[in-house]
C-alpha cells in the first residue's frame, strides 16, 4: 500500500510532467501545400497577393500556418509527384497554380481540400461540376485568359493594324494548347489574319519558336496563357525586341517588363482569392461549397516605351481605352 507521503510525491511528479505531454499532444500548425506549375520567381508577386488574402481569412505563415511550396519550373511531369508529395505530408489545404497543376491536385486526392488558380474553364477542364457550386473537394479561382483570344487579338490588330500575320507562341504540355489553337484561328480568321503557330516547352525551344515565327513573317507575337511561358516572359521580351517584333501578353507584370502591350484580369487580385478561400476552408467551410471566383474586369496596359522603341505610333482611341499606359 502506497503512503500519503509517497502519494502526495507521485501525484506532484504527475502534474510536472502533464505540461510536457500535453505540449507534445497539441496539433501542429496547420500546413497549406502550394503546388506551381511555373517558377518560384515568377511566382513571387502572386504568392504575396496569396499571402494577403490568407491574412484576411485570419491566418499568416510562419505564425498560424505554415505553407509548403513546390514549383515544377515549367517541367509539368514533376507536378503528380509533387502532389502526392503534398498529400502525403498530409497538409490540409492544397494549393495549385495553372490548370495541369489543379489536375495533379485531383489525381492525387479525393479528400484533401484543393483551391486552384489558374486561367481556363474549370468546368471543361472537368476540374469542378459547375461554377456556382462546385461540389467534391475542390474550388478555386480563374482568371479565364484562355477565353479572351478573340478581345486580345482583336485589341493586338488596332495596335498594329499594319501587321496581317500574328505567330502565337504556346506551350503543348499545357492541356489547353489545342484550344487556345482553335480559338486563334477563328479569332484570326474572324479579322481576316494570317496565325502562324510556333510550341516552346523549354528555354532552348523558346530561342527557335520566336526565331521561326520571325521567320514566317510573323511580325507580331502573341503569347498564349501558360504559366512556363509567365516564367520565361523576360526571355520572350529580350528575343522579341532582338527581332523588333511587337507582343501581346496576358498579364500587366509582362507589359511592365518590356512587353508592348497587355490585357487580361489582375492576377494578384485571383491569387488574393484563392488565399481567402484557403483561409476560409481551413476555418471549416467546405471546398464544394464556395462558388469558383471569376473576375470583374479585365485591363488594357500599354508600354508607350515598347512602343517608341519599335517605331510604333499607338492610336488615340487605343490609349483612352487602356486601364494603363507606361512611358
Amino acid at each position: 500500500m502506497i503512503g500519503r507521503r509517497e502519494f502526495i510525491t507521485l501525484l506532484g511528479g504527475a502534474v510536472a510532467v502533464w505540461p510536457v505531454m500535453a505540449r507534445a499532444q497539441r496539433p501542429a500548425i496547420p500546413v497549406i501545400g502550394f503546388l506551381g506549375g511555373g517558377s518560384a520567381e515568377a511566382g513571387r508577386s502572386y504568392v504575396a497577393a496569396f499571402g494577403q488574402g490568407l491574412a484576411q481569412a485570419g491566418y499568416k505563415d510562419g505564425q498560424n500556418v505554415a505553407i509548403e511550396y513546390r514549383y515544377a519550373d515549367g517541367q509539368y511531369h514533376k507536378l503528380p509527384t509533387f502532389a502526392d508529395e503534398l498529400v502525403q505530408h498530409q497538409v490540409a489545404d492544397l494549393v495549385a497554380w495553372s490548370p495541369v497543376a489543379a489536375l495533379a491536385a485531383k489525381q492525387a486526392t479525393t479528400s484533401v481540400p484543393i483551391v486552384f488558380a489558374l486561367g481556363s474553364d474549370p468546368v471543361r477542364d472537368g476540374l469542378v461540376a459547375n461554377l456556382n457550386r462546385p461540389g467534391a473537394n475542390i474550388t478555386g479561382a480563374t482568371f479565364f485568359t484562355n477565353l479572351l483570344d478573340a478581345k486580345r487579338l482583336d485589341l493586338f490588330h488596332r495596335l498594329v493594324p499594319e501587321v496581317r500575320v500574328v505567330g502565337l507562341l504556346l506551350n503543348p504540355k499545357n492541356v489547353e494548347a489545342e484550344l487556345q489553337k482553335e480559338r486563334a484561328q477563328e479569332a484570326a480568321r474572324a479579322l481576316g489574319l494570317q496565325i502562324v503557330f510556333a510550341e516552346a516547352s523549354t528555354e532552348r525551344e523558346i530561342n527557335e519558336a520566336v526565331a521561326s515565327l520571325v521567320d514566317k513573317r510573323g511580325a507580331a507575337l502573341l503569347i498564349a496563357g501558360d504559366a512556363f511561358l509567365v516564367a520565361e516572359a523576360n526571355l520572350i521580351i529580350a528575343l522579341a525586341s532582338r527581332y523588333g517584333a511587337p507582343t501581346s501578353f496576358m498579364f500587366r507584370d509582362q507589359a511592365v517588363a518590356g512587353g508592348l502591350m497587355s490585357y487580361g484580369a489582375n492576377l494578384n487580385e485571383t491569387f488574393r482569392q484563392a488565399g481567402n478561400y484557403a483561409g476560409r476552408i481551413l476555418k471549416g467551410e467546405k471546398p464544394g461549397d464556395l462558388p469558383v471566383m471569376q473576375p470583374t474586369k479585365f485591363e488594357l496596359v500599354l508600354n508607350l516605351k515598347t512602343a517608341k522603341a519599335l517605331g510604333l505610333t499607338v492610336p488615340d482611341k487605343l490609349l483612352a481605352r487602356a486601364d494603363e499606359v507606361i512611358e
